[in-house]
């Protein structure tokens, strides 16, 4: 009791002291957060690169040709670290812009059957109009990649500029959907989509998919790599090619390792320089307060009172310090990552480091001149006066 009322009856000196215990919490924050959120931001990046994306395909130049089965969806999608499997097929068909267009006028574009939720395996979107899905899923709609639309001269969607029309093998086709460019797929950009189960119906399509596309999580990449071909084709499996995980995969393992390292290194320099401070404040402040402590031991105070405290007062003062610097270390992280488009992270390891850290650097910091407060005589500590 008597510490805080120390502590509080010199209010300037406390602030003072406890302003050094603040910046080297606030510092500790601000280093690890600061990177962590740029590295949170790389993360996403690299994400976007598609480090988790997988393509199954059948051997090509194959005598007769390989045809993956009409389940290897499914059968692919039943694996554990598989979170989407989605799949396209080559319908063979042709494409045109009216039943009047000219026969021999090859557009290059290609119309496949696609599962409903082929967007989100290969991060797709849509720049115009809706995607295909079960309510549209026997009606005669299809959606364009961003080069079939130009192509096709459909280049948006929207009131009053109509309903285009296509016709797919001499079959209107109502567009309703234009994608945005597909970086993990380029393929999808010059081609046309139809519904899984219109293409059935209307294009004669045979059910046998032609690429699937599966994401899994990143840790067990490899892992399903090894077992797509045997489950996707258990007759022949060596007749199936999987495509090896994205090098933005390396580069973002390497990146996660070499940032782990580097925030711990700046966060232990700035607990050190942090705990140097407290040290320095507490061994001044036993030196400049000798009076008191002689006075004290004068009146009949133990020593254990005195070293008690002199430490509670140190930890005191990095509590305080430890939560103002904690709270300012977190409103610069989030600041300045928002300032830079960047989504704030601050690691809550850091905070409760940077709490805890203040309280145990301050017992540290205030066990010797505790120690040496309360080995002062009274007449030592007298003599000062």
């Amino acid at each position: 009791m008597l510490a805080v009322v120390g502590v509080r009856s010199r209010r300037l000196r406390s602030v003072l002291s406890a302003l050094g215990i603040s910046l080297g919490i606030a510092t500790m924050i601000v280093v690890t957060g600061i990177p962590a959120s740029g590295h949170k931001a790389l993360m996403r990046e690299l994400s976007a690169l598609g480090t988790n994306m997988l393509q199954v395909v059948p051997l090509p130049d194959q005598n007769p040709p390989v045809r993956l089965p009409e389940e290897s969806v499914d059968m692919a999608d039943r694996i554990g670290p598989v979170t989407v499997a989605s799949a396209v097929a080559n319908t063979n068909t042709v494409i045109r812009r009216s039943d009047r267009a000219d026969a021999d006028d090859y557009l290059g574009i290609t119309v496949l059957a696609a599962k409903h939720n082929l967007l989100e395996a290969v991060h797709g979107d849509l720049r115009h109009g809706r995607f295909l899905g079960p309510a549209s899923d026997r009606l005669p709609t299809v959606v364009l990649g961003s080069t079939a639309a130009s192509r096709l001269g459909v280049p948006r969607l929207g009131a009053g500029l109509g309903t285009p029309m296509v016709t797919v093998n001499g079959t209107w086709f109502t567009v309703v959907g234009i994608l945005d460019p597909v970086p993990l797929a380029p393929e999808l950009d010059r081609a046309a989509l139809v519904g899984w189960e219109t293409a059935r119906d209307r294009l004669r399509f045979d059910g046998h998919p032609t690429v699937i596309y599966v994401n899994a999580r990143e840790e067990a990449l490899e892992d399903v790599r090894a077992v797509l071909p045997a489950t996707v084709n258990p007759a022949l499996p060596q007749a199936v090619r999987v495509s090896r995980p994205s090098d933005a995969l390396a580069a973002k393992r390497a990146s996660e390792d070499n940032a782990s390292a580097l925030f711990l290194g700046l966060a232990a320099v700035a607990l050190l320089v942090g705990g140097v401070g407290v040290a320095n404040t507490m061994f001044i402040s036993v030196l400049e307060r000798r009076r008191e402590i002689g006075l004290r031991r004068a009146l009949g105070a133990s020593r254990g009172q005195i070293r008690n405290q002199f430490l509670v007062e140190a930890v005191a003062l990095s509590a305080f310090g430890g939560a103002a610097g904690s709270l300012l270390g977190v409103l610069v992280v989030v600041g300045y990552a928002l300032s830079q488009g960047w989504p704030p992270a601050v690691p809550p390891g850091a905070v409760l480091g940077g709490c805890g850290g203040a309280v145990l650097v301050g017992i540290a910091a205030g066990v010797y001149p505790s120690i040496t407060a309360s080995r002062l005589t009274p007449s030592e500590a007298l003599s000062t006066l």
